[in-house]
């Protein structure tokens, strides 16, 4: 760029310095206040939509009904260790740390916050609170007491499936069937095809109800056919598990897949 046309740019941004000087010094002191304020709002607001984005979920939740074996599950993943059974939870157990097995590790681990959900009907709400955070659902079932309570069990995870959050948010939710040491154990294929026929029965009664008669947030499945769970906008995957002995690897693969270390 030449000198002569060097100079013609600098008179240029000259006089629209002068123009925007002129015009600020029309609007009124509060407007111009209100404006600035409006314009520093919207940055504020927008950096922390970015760093909630930014930041990683870390929370898993250990749900399922009474008896299933989460609290068992709970102390293994922490401890590393059953505590000999454990009595039915009346309050979650929550806390952050390191899987028991990966303490030995001398590289940096994520902790993971892991919540075991009382399974009582009265407590099911509280798994609400820990939703909006949640990385991943982790949905306990006893494989051995599993057909008396698999109404219940289908009930409990219908309702878990279609919440609004976890349809949004397409949080994973792993069917753990615990307790397969057991020789009476159901495997987890029958367990996976029971569950399913049960919700298909519920999804057609609920169908059937007013939309005031039913608290379901989204719909499950596809209309005019057979409810699976490779229907669900959230990933849903089987796993088995053995509580009292220790063996919970495909559990902890789930939180690891989930929560990386």
């Amino acid at each position: 760029m030449d000198t002569e046309k060097l100079g013609q740019l600098k008179i240029q941004m000259q006089q629209f310095l002068n123009e925007a000087q002129q015009f600020v010094q029309t609007i009124p002191t509060r407007d111009l206040f209100a404006a600035i304020s409006l314009v520093l709002l919207t940055v504020l607001m927008l950096l922390v939509v970015r760093l909630v984005k930014r930041r990683k979920l870390n929370t898993i939740l250990l749900t399922g009904l009474s008896g299933s074996g989460k609290t068992v599950l709970f102390y293994q993943l922490r401890d590393g260790s059953s505590h000999k059974g454990t009595v039915t939870s009346m309050e979650p157990n929550d806390d952050t740390f390191i899987l028991h097995s990966e303490t030995s590790k001398k590289r940096k681990i994520k902790p993971v916050h892991i919540v075991d959900v009382p399974g009582h009907s009265r407590l099911r709400p509280k798994v609400d609170e820990f939703l909006f955070r949640a990385a991943g659902i982790v949905f306990v079932i006893d494989a051995v007491e599993f057909l008396p309570n698999v109404r219940a069990a289908s009930e409990y995870l219908f309702d878990i499936l279609t919440k609004a959050t976890v349809v949004k948010k397409k949080i994973p939710v792993l069917l753990l069937c615990n307790k397969v040491e057991k020789v009476t154990a159901h495997s987890k294929d029958f367990i996976r095809k029971q569950l399913e026929k049960e919700i298909e029965k519920l999804r057609a009664s609920r169908t059937t109800l007013s939309s005031a008669d039913i608290n379901d947030e989204y719909t499950l499945g596809v209309p005019g056919e057979a409810f699976s769970f490779s229907q669900c906008l959230n990933k849903v995957t089987v796993a088995e598990a053995s509580g009292l002995t220790g063996d919970i690897s495909q559990l902890k693969q789930f939180i690891r897949e989930h929560v990386k270390a």
